[in-house]
């Protein structure tokens, strides 16, 4: 087995947590003490959860986990959204963040589709 940090789906959901902290670093006490917090908290677990069934090493908690990964990465198109519609995040920043979620998306649900192929 590849180790964690080879896996796409895991690079890119710290890419993701690393891109939304960097953005809410810069915003107001109120906005990261309110929804920042919020949105950092669901983007870090999404790769925390990736990373925390794939260290359990049984494909049913590998699965379960991901399944948490997806939740999470629900969430943060949430709080996404909701900052963009309270203009903390510009439209441009917002596609983008987007486009990088939809494209984890994807790459989550094959990799759960994957989990214990290669037995």
């Amino acid at each position: 087995m590849a180790p964690l940090e080879n896996l796409q789906v895991y690079q890119l959901a710290m890419e993701i947590a690393e891109d939304i902290w960097a953005f809410v670093i810069n915003w107001n006490y109120f906005a990261q003490d309110t929804l920042g917090k919020q949105l950092v908290r669901a983007a870090d677990s999404v790769a925390a959860n990736i990373s925390e069934g794939f260290g359990r090493f049984f494909y049913k908690e590998n699965r379960q986990f991901c399944y948490y990964s997806r939740g999470s990465l629900s969430e943060v198109k949430t709080w996404l959204t909701k900052a963009h519609n309270r203009r903390l995040i510009d439209d441009e920043s917002f596609d983008a963040f987007i486009k990088k979620i939809d494209t984890l998306s994807v790459k989550l649900n094959n990799y759960i589709k994957s989990i214990g192929k290669n037995r």
